[in-house]
């Protein structure tokens, strides 16, 4: 009965409702509504709820509406779902008892629901507005499509939106993305073309509902208000770090679909977290109601992010979660899934104002409390003597806190011992009555507390802004590329490891508690809880960092890190031998890929590298120019010269394109490196050789049947490569033999064989060019690990 009821309701959408109201309502306009997935969790909580409050602060703006929700059911089967979850949206606080009975009753007339499965459907959608605008003589404002559906339809219906349902000449047209938007670099940048193909940029908005809510959206305008206190305190000075924390108590239950493929990195660092630490951070825009200077200024902040490897992050996960998965993805238990449910993530920004600041991110499910705040903790310089209660010697904290926890209402915090803020708007209060709580370390009563007079919801704040244009709390395709762009390689490097797995909410304990330390973090406890059904593997505890002899030279052998850290403490010994005698540090470094997690090593974490004291000289060079991704320079530079205080005179590429020429040798690019060493380097003997070998024994540019002991006298020689490019510039044996010291660097399983034959063969450098390199005063030391040394 209900239906036939609900039926004759809705052929009063086009109508208006509203009485005197939709007179003026010619003048501005009808908006279509439609919410494709409108009977779906998202809508059910969330979307219906906010597009009614969207109605009524409209209703008497002179617009009218009709709203329509989709879905792949039939319209039998929809119209009795679509009409429960009407019935339930409520009205906010304030709004009278009758008044609200008729805006529910309105709404419900101005809402339907429509199958929306094909391209036919869309088209049927499209003339049934266009014949309700034509029939009552309205004019289009424009449409609304809010894609709350798998990411993986919105390519197809975009398209369909396009081709089948655009809006008439003169009216906007508007599409709501939901996240997850792609699942790494490569499917974001996917699926941007794909929907580029159908719709322009400025019709998609990418909601992330964290920027709706209240505290969050007030970040920007907060700092802006108390410019004058935090300009002199917002920089590498006075911040001991930043913090944004989203922590859960529930499990994943009900959504390990979705949360096995993407884990908790996915699920909100990479979006909502991000997100926060951008506002945090990001230069403040002249002009806040300027959209694109506020997200010009995110995107800015992204490209000057450090990288993120397997040293900036930690990953755990609660012990109950491969019961979950095996129960929900239908999985034996033979499965073990590495998905993460915590992460904390270490990242920092290379520009001046927050040189050397952590801004740590953390998140998880399953821990001891549900809450989420953003922190800027300011470095105290202040001791008490004797009172030490004094709120002088307290934390220095600014605290965004976004709700839940011991405070359970949304709240800007600054501490007393900053500065008194000033208030953002007349819709915030200052609270000056406080219970008996502690938030963050300190009693609720050290801090200066600002609180929204209304509460309002994440999803209604952002429709609003949806409706009205505004695209500054929305992620725009560039930021999202270059926030893929920041995380994907983080990702990659932590699929093949396993998480810390923990028991969940107070049985924790410390078993999740990390520490900084430089550019890396790391848990604090070594105890890890590991489930029977995880138990297997060798543990890398077995081996510790050990020496040999290898080739009759020395050797040292040990896991892949603990490798690479053994081989930077042992270059930066050296090179501090050096210049506390007054000398000045020569270092040759090669190329390819064996020495870039080194480069990485050294940006990273030498930050006492005396780098002004030395000069970096190439052990070979592709003949490309250096500007190319193919140049060992190039990499060199990526990865290791733009992120260290070096003078610019103390880099020495080697010069391969001369006469606008690459590696001609009449141009004699190979003997004006040599002059360059022999009127730098003294005795032309480097201090450090850094060498890789490679599969076929090559070292450095020097290649088997190359005849490389054939060089002479020659210190710098053109060779020629047996894969692309061939034409290579190299130091020579003789030049790589006159160094104090020569560290070859081997790493890989797939090196395993070639080591084997190395430590059989006799010196043969014209066939195995390695077997070449023996300092004729100086010292050979063989870095190999594990994989390579033992397979």
């Amino acid at each position: 009965m209900f239906v036939a009821v609900f039926l004759l309701l809705i052929t009063l959408c086009a109508q208006g409702g509203n009485g005197d109201e939709g007179q003026e309502a010619q003048r501005l306009g009808h908006v279509s509504v439609v919410i494709a997935g409108g009977t779906g969790d998202l809508a059910k909580k969330y979307l219906w709820q906010g597009f009614f409050q969207l109605y009524i602060n409209q209703v008497s703006s002179g617009y009218t509406f009709c709203f329509y929700g989709g879905g792949l059911s039939p319209k039998d089967k929809g119209t009795p779902a679509l009409f429960e979850i009407l019935k339930a949206v409520s009205c906010p606080s304030g709004v009278p008892v009758e008044r609200c009975a008729v805006l529910k009753e309105q709404y419900l007339r101005l809402a339907q629901y429509r199958q929306l499965k094909t391209a036919e459907d869309y088209q049927d959608l499209d003339k049934h507005i266009k014949q309700q605008l034509q029939e009552e003589g309205m004019v289009e404002a424009g449409r609304l499509f809010y894609l709350s559906v798998p990411a993986f339809a919105y390519a197809d219906i975009a398209d369909k939106v396009n081709n089948a349902c655009r809006p008439t000449t003169g009216a906007w047209l508007r599409v709501v993305l939901e996240k997850p938007f792609g699942h790494d670099f490569r499917s974001a940048q996917i699926l941007a073309t794909q929907l580029g193909n159908s719709l322009k940029e400025d019709e998609m908005y990418r909601i992330d509902h964290y920027l709706g809510k209240q505290v969050v959206s007030k970040i920007l305008p907060f700092r802006i208000a108390n410019k004058k206190f935090l300009d002199p305190i917002w920089n590498k000075y006075h911040i001991d770090r930043v913090e944004v924390v989203l922590k859960e108590t529930l499990d994943a239950k009900g959504r390990i679909p979705f949360y096995d493929e993407y884990g908790v990195i996915r699920d909100v660092l990479q979006n909502h977290m991000i997100e926060v630490m951008t506002l945090l951070t990001m230069r403040l825009p002249k002009n806040m109601s300027n959209n694109q200077e506020v997200l010009q200024n995110k995107l800015k902040i992204f490209s000057t992010l450090q990288p993120l490897g397997k040293k900036q992050a930690v990953i755990g996960q609660y012990q109950a979660y491969n019961a979950e998965v095996w129960a929900e993805l239908n999985k034996t238990k033979d499965y073990v899934s590495r998905t993460p449910t915590f992460a904390a993530v270490v990242t920092h920004i290379d520009v001046a104002q927050y040189d050397g600041v952590p801004v740590v991110l953390v998140s998880g499910k399953k821990l001891d409390e549900r809450v989420g705040y953003a922190r800027i903790l300011f470095k105290n310089d202040v001791f008490c003597v004797q009172n030490h209660d004094s709120i002088h010697c307290k934390p220095k904290q600014l605290v965004y806190y976004f709700g839940h926890g011991n405070l359970q209402y949304p709240a800007i915090l600054v501490t007393k011992n900053l500065f008194k803020p000033a208030l953002i708007d007349s819709e915030w209060k200052e609270v000056t009555e406080h219970k008996d709580i502690k938030v963050l370390g300190l009693p609720i009563s050290d801090y200066y507390v600002q609180t929204p007079i209304v509460q309002k919801d994440a999803y209604a704040e952002l429709i609003a802004q949806i409706f009205s244009g505004r695209r500054d709390n929305f992620i725009s395709a560039e930021n999202l590329l270059a926030s893929w762009n920041l995380w994907t390689p983080l990702l990659d490097s932590l699929a093949s490891s396993f998480p810390r797995i923990y028991p969940g909410g107070a049985d924790n304990g410390n078993l999740l508690d990390f520490r900084l330390k430089g550019r890396e973090i790391s848990y604090i406890s070594k105890a890890v809880i590991i489930p029977p059904d995880q138990v297997g593997g060798s543990s890398t505890d077995n081996f510790q960092i050990m020496q040999g002899k290898y080739r009759s030279a020395d050797m040292v052998t040990a896991w892949t890190e603990e490798l690479i850290e053994r081989l930077a403490t042992d270059l930066q010994a050296a090179a501090e031998a050096v210049v506390s005698e007054g000398g000045t540090f020569h270092l040759a470094l090669s190329g390819g890929s064996t020495p870039l997690a080194l480069f990485q090593r050294l940006a990273q974490h030498h930050f006492s590298f005396p780098w002004r004291d030395t000069h970096v000289w190439m052990v070979d060079e592709r003949c490309v120019p250096l500007t190319e991704s193919e140049s060992n320079f190039h990499l060199l530079h990526e990865h290791l010269l733009q992120h260290i205080r070096i003078p610019y005179y103390n880099i020495h590429p080697m010069p391969v394109e001369l006469n606008q020429r690459l590696c001609v040798e009449e141009d004699g690019g190979a003997l004006l490196y040599e002059r360059e060493v022999n009127k730098l380097v003294s005795n032309s003997s480097f201090h450090f050789v850094l060498l890789g070998v490679g599969y076929d024994g090559h070292t450095a540019s020097l290649f088997p049947g190359d005849k490389v002991d054939g060089h002479g006298e020659r210190l710098i020689a053109l060779t020629e490569s047996p894969v692309k490019p061939h034409q290579r510039m190299s130091l020579t044996l003789r030049a790589i033999n006159r160094a104090h010291q020569v560290a070859v660097l081997v790493m890989g399983k797939g090196k395993h064989e070639l080591v084997t034959q190395l430590s059989r063969v006799k010196d043969s450098p014209n066939k195995w060019p390695v077997t070449g390199v023996r300092p004729t005063s100086g010292k050979l030391i063989w870095y190999i690990d594990y994989d390579a040394l033992l397979g």
